[in-house]
């Protein structure tokens, strides 16, 4: 078996000796050989391919997490998986061109997107609520959970004042953890075992993260504009939150508590145009 160096094999694939070692220690290309006593790397001619592999997804910034996915799949898998990861990085990158086109309009003192901007009342109800810290990448995973778990709570309410909402403590992204709480409207008190919290606050609900909770909330009025389901991105609540902020400067009206995401339609299955939440400020 002929064998390379770590210098060879760098020469051959184009990649450092520093980022073969990195790769090595992630398991995503791991040496023929290793000498157990100096510690040297040797490296195959059939090894070549993946570290290029690897090197060419690194270009289109790829992590390298989702790239050690990749390189183990039969090739038509790992084309696959490649379109779909740059499919999400072109949706990013035009969420992110927009909201630059936004910004600079703010900025500049140009129109900015209008809106139909309604009030409604909303009456008293009990809450079934799970309140989470999370960062953005983590929001899939708990409303697939959070939402079986408050299915689970009781049977719920007809109309608007039915749809589960989400309550935004503070901004969920990469950066920031919240916390954003997940509300469901239920007919009656729920089972026990569900412990009982006061009203929130502007701060983070008192209710340990991940448990279910209940509360009362009393009847109030909200301000609302109703957005498509496209629009289920930092991108397209910034404006609508910020004509929010504007409505309320306007009216001279308070606001109860932050603002909420009222979902009025499924979104695993709206279409992007389709009405599919409310963004919504309680009043007092």
């Amino acid at each position: 078996m002929d064998l390379m160096t770590i210098g060879e094999f760098a020469a051959r694939t184009r990649l450092s000796p520093k980022a073969l070692r990195l790769y090595d220690r992630l398991g995503l290309l791991t040496p023929a050989l290793t000498d157990p006593v100096t510690g040297y790397r040797r490296y195959q001619a059939d090894q070549v391919g993946r570290a290029r592999l690897i090197a060419l997804l690194r270009r289109v910034d790829m992590p390298l997490p989702v790239i050690a996915g990749i390189v183990e799949r039969p090739p038509d898998e790992a084309a696959e998986a490649v379109a779909a990861f740059w499919a999400r990085a072109e949706s990013a990158s035009a969420q992110r061109r927009a909201l630059v086109s936004y910004i600079q309009a703010t900025l500049k003192g140009e129109a900015v997107p209008s809106y139909d901007i309604k009030t409604r009342a909303v009456p008293g109800r009990t809450l079934v609520t799970v309140i989470r810290h999370l960062h953005l990448s983590e929001t899939d995973e708990f409303f697939a959970d959070a939402f079986a778990r408050l299915r689970g709570a009781g049977p719920g309410l007809d109309g608007i004042a039915g749809c589960p909402f989400v309550i935004f403590y503070g901004e969920v992204s990469e950066d920031s953890d919240g916390p954003l709480e997940l509300c469901r409207p239920v007919a009656s008190a729920p089972a026990t075992g569900v412990p009982v919290t006061g009203v929130p606050g502007t701060g983070a609900p008192a209710a340990g993260p991940g448990d279910l909770a209940s509360r009362a909330e009393a009847a109030h009025d909200e301000v609302f504009i109703r957005l498509p389901a496209r629009d289920m991105t930092w991108t397209g609540t910034a404006p609508a939150l910020d004509a929010l902020e504007g409505w309320l400067r306007d009216s001279g009206r308070q606001p109860a508590g932050p603002p909420r995401q009222v979902l009025i339609a499924d979104l695993r299955t709206a279409a992007p145009g389709t009405p599919a939440f409310d963004l919504s400020v309680p009043l007092r």
